[in-house]
């Protein structure tokens, strides 16, 4: 019969993890189980719950750094720091609406677990370059921390960090310290219209390079352009867009810097605040893929590669695609139930390495494809040596990143 631990209290956690260990048992470690159709179907039949374990302990607006138990909702989070006109700088994609789920739902657990970014990660880096501090059991039932609240404070500095992306798999995180930023006082995107993707990507290389502090930069091709035009975003037809943050005077400056450093590409317009902001987050959530069929793949190339990864794929398949990360993430929708994994992995190799994840399909295709980009020979054995140490039974999310 399976059982649900709930954990109110750390202690509670390592109670159930020696359990487990003792009786041989995996578990599945959830928040809320929102994003339970990330990566492969966990082969376990108890689930521990970390919901319980919520609640922001300690919140420094002045000192930039907060602390929160791993069940905290991001909702909570995110409307803490809003309250103090703070944010985090990685802005963590919500995969909800792309999995038909409600948005914001997820924990702060389970976006250090899967290491989530948004569209700023290029500028600011992902969730493991915020993290000062962590708490954890162990798959041997031991608490553990590394970390403080400082980033003076190295000692164990990285292994929060080498924690960060094991989607649970090495230890049960159960308190998070994250360092956060305060939020721009306003933001503008240029949006040149009418570009194709390789050119678009060239723009997009361009501006990053500029001193213009681009923070986020994205192509939309035309469909992808009309489907969010239809739902109110002031686009025209095929749109790159190049974020701007910061003062007002300064993101004047700024756009009119690229204006006249790209104003011969093709038609500029700027979306002020409001329109910006909203945009950004329907980039950043995969809204345009969000509500239709199919599988969606994430792809992570270099910048540069982004438009020859989709070229040399569009030779054997033909699918929806549109670029964040100045081309470097490359979101890519497939009709049917075949998820082409050769061709897509093939592509990523003709176009100079990456990784390419199956990110939504049915549970059955996530158990029979390898969600994950497979990983060379050492680097595997590198792997499995530090699942050894951190849980030598197997007992923590056993399946999900791998069969």
């Amino acid at each position: 019969m399976a059982d649900t631990f709930k954990p109110r209290h750390p202690e509670e956690a390592r109670d159930a993890v020696l359990w487990a260990m003792a009786e041989d048992q995996p578990l599945e470690i959830l928040g809320t189980g929102s994003r339970r159709a990330l990566g492969r179907p966990v082969q376990a039949a108890h689930v521990l719950d970390l919901s319980g374990l919520s609640g922001i302990e300690l919140y420094e607006p002045a000192e930039l750094v907060m602390t929160a138990l791993a069940g905290t909702p991001m909702a909570e989070i995110e409307a803490a720091l809003a309250d103090k006109n703070q944010e985090l700088a990685f802005d963590p994609i919500d995969y909800g609406p792309l999995l038909g789920q409600p948005a914001g739902e997820g924990t702060v657990g389970g976006v250090v677990a899967a290491n989530f970014a948004g569209s700023k990660r290029l500028k600011f880096g992902a969730a493991r370059d915020h993290i000062l501090g962590l708490e954890a059991v162990s798959g041997r039932g031991e608490i553990f921390k590394s970390g403080g609240r400082v980033v003076k404070n190295v000692t164990g500095y990285d292994l929060p960090r080498a924690l960060t992306g094991s989607w649970g798999t090495l230890a049960v995180s159960t308190r998070i310290t994250l360092k956060v930023q305060p939020r721009a006082e306003t933001e503008a995107t240029l949006v040149v219209s009418g570009l194709g993707d390789a050119a678009a990507v060239e723009a997009m290389c361009s501006a990053m390079g500029s001193s213009a502090e681009v923070s986020a930069a994205a192509h939309l091709p035309d469909p992808v352009a009309a489907r969010l035009a239809a739902e109110g975003h002031a686009l025209s037809g095929p749109a790159t867009l190049l974020r701007l943050e910061g003062f007002g005077p300064s993101v004047d400056y700024r756009f009119a810097l690229l204006e006249k450093r790209l104003g011969s590409t093709g038609r500029i317009t700027r979306l002020d605040v409001d329109a910006s902001r909203a945009l950004w987050q329907a980039v950043r959530d995969v809204l345009p893929f969000a509500g239709t069929s199919g599988l969606v793949w994430r792809v992570s190339v270099a910048p540069a590669a982004g438009a020859r990864f989709v070229e040399k794929l569009r030779e054997t398949l033909a699918g929806e695609v549109y670029y964040d990360w100045s081309g470097g993430l490359v979101w890519l929708a497939v009709e049917g139930d075949d998820p082409r994994a050769d061709e897509v992995r093939a592509a990523v190799t003709a176009a100079g390495g990456g990784h390419a994840t199956l990110v939504r399909a049915p549970a059955p295709l996530r158990a029979s494809v390898p969600v994950f980009h497979p990983q060379p020979a050492p680097l595997a054995a590198l792997n499995a040596r530090i699942k050894a140490q951190f849980d030598p039974k197997g007992i923590l999310n056993p399946g999900r990143m791998g069969a």
